[in-house]
């Protein structure tokens, strides 16, 4: 088909963008929404090789947080603290303008709050966690908007039914949302601003001719003045220098529990194992932890490593005693490197990359977008 495009197609589909962005996920799209809205006459074209979008956006737990007190601390071990509380300023700031750009009812946003749980067993854990709240909450307290952040609230453990949870930190100012309605919300206001978004369009390889930008893909060359590259944790296929890890998260969602205690985001294990309420069901995702080698891939798949030790927990742990029963499996692909922050550059001229949100993309992807979508405007 590559070689039988009309010439309507070509005028209309192929050969008019100004820019074209490759991966239709959070960073993609809010980088497109960012241009229109600076340069309504540019014509921006957005690629994405998935029927949906690819990688994370609209597979990851929906959780919209900034850190738990066992991330912070750990942020800690490698970053100063002003570079910490930049972060979550960053993550805080994230999150509040994707519900400005999309509306809370738009993309089923509840402030329920967010739980970080200690198992016992994990004394020392916890307790250097309870001891650290005062300074974290002096440190990232200007960065939140001048709220204190984290409390002990042990007393909450009984009413959530858990097995086995000695300790709770809670946070009242993370919250949830529906990552299907969010993209859909995202994709109806680039598709209001004129945005032309295809699917199923993989790029193979970029080349900067000079006076454009040439893509190529099975389905045929593109070709665009300038190109925004937001494709995550495949970023290294375009550009093998990115440090841009892959990391798969494989994720389950219980059928339906009759009379469910929980309401609310919750951690454990340092953040590498999450859950949540959504539509009287609970949402099950993590351990990655437990084999990071198997789970540094841009495949996606399960392990029966991981399926084991989520069913372990959700009966053992989160749902004692119920036998619930899962209804869905699924996997993402998030992008990670040794540094917190995402790459946001130019990568050669005319080619910019918005990549590596380390697992944060709902609350980094907005400005992430932004950020990428500045950068290209301001060069010559």
């Amino acid at each position: 088909m590559s070689g039988n495009f009309s010439y309507w197609e070509h005028t209309a589909f192929i050969d008019n963008a100004d820019v074209i962005i490759i991966g239709s996920g959070i960073v993609g799209l809010s980088a497109a929404l960012h241009l229109k809205t600076r340069e309504p006459n540019l014509k921006v074209l957005v690629l994405e090789r998935g029927f949906l979008p690819s990688g994370a956006s609209t597979k990851n737990a929906g959780f919209a947080c900034f850190g738990t007190v066992s991330e912070q601390l750990e942020a800690l071990k490698h970053s100063s603290e002003e570079e910490v509380a930049r972060l979550a300023n960053y993550k805080w700031r994230g999150l509040q303008r994707l519900r400005q750009n999309l509306g809370d009812e738009n993309i089923d946003y509840y402030q329920h709050g967010g739980y970080e749980l200690f198992m016992k067993g994990e004394e020392a854990d916890e307790e250097e966690a309870i001891d650290s709240i005062e300074r974290l909450n002096k440190l990232l307290k200007p960065a939140i908007d001048g709220h204190d952040i984290y409390a002990v609230a042990n007393a909450k453990i009984a009413g959530f039914g858990f097995n086995g949870i000695s300790r709770m930190i809670y946070n009242p100012f993370e919250g949830q949302i529906h990552t299907g309605k969010m993209m859909r919300a995202l994709l109806h206001k680039v598709y209001q601003k004129d945005v032309l978004v295809l699917n199923g369009c993989e790029i193979n390889s970029i080349h900067n001719e000079g006076d454009h930008i040439r893509l190529t893909s099975p389905q045929g060359n593109f070709k665009a003045g300038k190109v925004i590259m937001a494709t995550n944790a495949f970023a290294k296929q375009l550009y093998p220098h990115l440090q841009v890890t892959p990391g798969r998260g494989q994720v389950l969602i219980t059928k339906p529990v009759p009379g469910l205690k929980l309401k609310g985001t919750y951690h454990f294990n340092e953040g590498y194992y999450y859950f949540r309420n959504i539509d009287g069901r609970v949402l099950f995702g993590g351990g990655r932890n437990l084999d990071f080698s198997a789970e540094k891939t841009p495949e996606f798949g399960h392990t029966d490593l991981v399926k084991q030790k989520l069913t372990n927990y959700l009966h053992n742990i989160i749902l004692p005693g119920q036998n619930t029963e899962i209804d869905y499996w699924w996997s993402g692909i998030m992008g990670f490197g040794e540094e917190l922050s995402p790459i946001v550059k130019q990568v050669e001229p005319n080619i910019f990359c918005a990549v590596r949100c380390n697992g944060m993309g709902v609350a980094m992807g907005s400005l992430v977008g932004e950020e990428v979508a500045e950068l290209m405007l301001s060069s010559q």
